[in-house]
């Protein structure tokens, strides 16, 4: 007996264990930045171009520094809001007591037709409203089919139906959100940390959609010989995610970028429902309905709008009169300190926080110059050109300390004004490139017709070693023009005390007012 008691208990001692189910890690999520820094590159191969306004070409370097609260053992630890644009394979995080396990960019996104791809094959509840009596009815159906080109659901009774062809306002209801969408862009990464604790981490990646851009203001003197000259800083984010009070730096320079897959970007769109009329398919091949409107988000829209007539009643007399005062506008903020080296690179830092909105541009001064020296010249390269032709009208600066500059300038666009009879008007647009100190400044702001060349060939040797260029410049203007002509070519003999620019030689000519002056050249055709 004592055995036959024995025997049970032996064999569940013998018995073979069942392998424990693997657990799912926890899912931590840090939706809050406490820092971030934001340092912006130009579009590689914008050059002199406008920003792209739907998708900016460039890319920033974004440090962020979160707080996150870790379980004990393998989590999933989920950065939401991290730039639109963000490359997964630079991304960097630092902090974590334990390491990382692997990362992952998510590209879902909380939508409509997210959150019909995520509930693909399961249940949901259709909600409908009577329109003659206001009566609300609630069926459980399963999505089969969505979200591209419609959805398709099968409600209780096993049959099929596409959303938003029964005739009456309706609805999808879903029990939760999935875990694994989220409403902003989201980067995740499996960590494991041996306790419980509360860490400082900061993620670091690249991220495209960004651009910046660099224009200038340019008042010329009274005299004609001083620039007052402002410089402003464009930085676009064409992203989905902003950076509130955020350290904002630029650089200027060409950076050598290899090309990286686009990735996809926001929301995957609206949903787009469509069914078949009640008509014959012949009539309408397709009828396309918009999509569903929430009904709480349509009473809001006509209170909305109620407030709007209602205000509206109110004279315009009336709004004068209890209109507030113009506030008076803040003095512009102070220029970045001097551009610093990074490598053969400029980095400007923004001295004070800005705030990088979502899909929006901002501007930073970069530099005020009250009193900038200033040339006025005359500029053309030589050609044979059979009718006279008009000089640019070309402005130079020199980008020295004694001429009042003497700072890095990034590439951008400039525009010059003049004022006339008390009257501040444009004179022209220019485009400069990167410039360092002690370099010349050309700003070229448009021909001038008062001012014009012609030159044309008078004659060859008989050996086809020379050949003779005339050149004849004439000046309308009542004061003296001063002339700025390349001479592409070698000049036989070779000119004393002007400019030689690689193979090219630089005239430089005063032409007296109303008048004009001839000048003949001997080009050099062979070498010795």
């Amino acid at each position: 007996m004592r055995g036959a008691r024995l025997l049970p208990w032996l064999a569940a001692l013998l018995a073979p264990v069942p392998a424990l189910a693997q657990a799912e890690p926890a899912i931590v999520v840090s939706a809050k930045i406490d820092d971030a820094a934001v340092t912006v590159y130009r579009a590689p191969n914008r050059g002199g171009g406008a920003i792209n306004p739907r998708w900016p070409q460039g890319f920033a370097f974004i440090t962020e520094t979160r707080t996150v609260t870790l379980p004990a053992g393998i989590s999933v630890l989920r950065f939401e809001g991290v730039a639109e644009g963000l490359l997964p394979e630079t991304a960097v995080v630092s902090g974590l007591p334990d390491g990382v396990i692997e990362k992952n960019r998510d590209a879902r996104l909380l939508s409509p037709a997210g959150l019909v791809d995520a509930y693909l094959k399961r249940s949901v509840t259709l909600r409908r409203t009577n329109r003659a009596t206001g009566k609300v009815t609630e069926q459980e159906a399963v999505i089969q089919a969505g979200p591209n080109g419609g959805v398709i659901v099968q409600n209780a009774a096993g049959g099929f139906e596409a959303l938003a062809c029964s005739g009456l306002p309706e609805r999808m209801l879903y029990r939760q959100v999935p875990k694994d969408l989220s409403a902003k862009p989201t980067l995740s990464v499996l960590v494991e940390s041996r306790a419980a604790r509360t860490v400082t981490v900061q993620l670091l990646y690249l991220a495209e959609g960004f651009d910046w851009a660099a224009n200038y203001v340019a008042d010329r003197g009274p005299d004609g010989k001083t620039l007052g000259l402002t410089g402003w800083i464009t930085v676009a984010n064409g992203g989905v995610t902003s950076f509130p009070r955020a350290q904002l730096n630029v650089i200027a320079g060409r950076l050598n970028k290899i090309y990286s897959p686009p990735l996809p970007r926001g929301t995957p769109g609206p949903l787009v429902l469509k069914c078949w009329p009640m008509d014959i398919t012949s009539t309408h091949p397709l009828w396309e309905l918009p999509p569903i409107i929430e009904f709480e988000e349509a009473f809001d829209s006509d209170a909305r709008e109620d407030v709007v007539v209602t205000g509206a009643r109110i004279s315009r007399r009336e709004m004068l009169m209890y209109a507030p005062s113009p506030a008076i506008a803040p003095p512009p903020p102070p220029p970045p300190p001097p551009a610093e080296d990074l490598g053969d690179l400029k980095f400007y830092r923004i001295p004070f926080r800005v705030d990088v909105s979502a899909k929006g541009q901002k501007q930073v001064a970069l530099l005020a110059k009250d009193r900038v020296a200033v040339e006025q010249l005359y500029a053309a390269t030589l050609y044979q050109n059979g009718q006279p032709q008009p000089l640019m009208m070309r402005l130079r600066v020199q980008n020295r300390e004694a001429d009042g500059l003497g700072l890095a300038l990034p590439a951008g666009t400039a525009a010059v004004f003049e004022t006339i009879g008390g009257q501040r008007l444009l004179v022209g647009e220019a485009a400069i490139g990167d410039k360092a100190r002690d370099e010349r400044v050309d700003y070229d702001i448009g021909q001038s017709p008062a001012v014009q060349f012609r030159a044309v060939v008078q004659d060859r040797d008989a050996k086809a070693e020379f050949q003779t260029w005339q050149v004849t410049l004439t000046n309308a203007r009542p004061f003296a023009a001063e002339v700025e002509m390349l001479i592409p070519f070698a000049i036989d003999p070779a000119p004393e005390g002007w400019e030689r620019r690689g193979s090219s030689w630089v005239w430089r000519v005063q032409v007296p007012a109303n008048d004009g002056l001839v000048q003949t050249f001997r080009q050099k055709l062979k070498g010795d």
